[in-house]
């Protein structure tokens, strides 16, 4: 498996906790991130979507899909900002910053380990 597989196989990890979390207890996580509970199943439709996000980037770091791996470094980097706007539009509390943190991360991770162009 290349670095950057590597990168992207450890996010898709990261993504089952998520996804698995979402789906059995959510409102723990939302509580700990100052959102209101819900017993609606909207949170656990998102839960599913984040498992099924999981299952593409784990099957793209076992094929060694580079291109994917470069789509995913743009689409992460967005997280920060979008979560930064929902705090500062008091949509969510601080603490939501901590995931935009892990997709920043994770993104740059990815980048760092890409082979470069030609």
């Amino acid at each position: 498996m290349s670095a950057a597989a590597k990168t992207i196989f450890y996010f898709s990890i990261y993504l089952v906790g998520l996804g698995l979390t979402l789906l059995i207890v959510p409102n723990m996580l939302l509580n700990l991130f100052q959102l209101p509970s819900t017993n609606e199943v909207w949170i656990r439709v998102i839960g599913m979507l984040v498992l099924t996000l999981a299952y593409y980037y784990w099957e793209a770091a076992k094929s060694d899909l580079v291109t994917f791996f470069r789509m995913t470094v743009t689409s992460r980097l967005t997280v920060i900002l979008f979560f930064g706007a929902f705090v500062l539009l008091k949509m969510a509390g601080p603490t939501l910053i901590l995931f935009g943190v892990v997709d920043l991360l994770g993104a740059l991770w990815t980048r760092q380990a890409l082979p470069k162009r030609k």
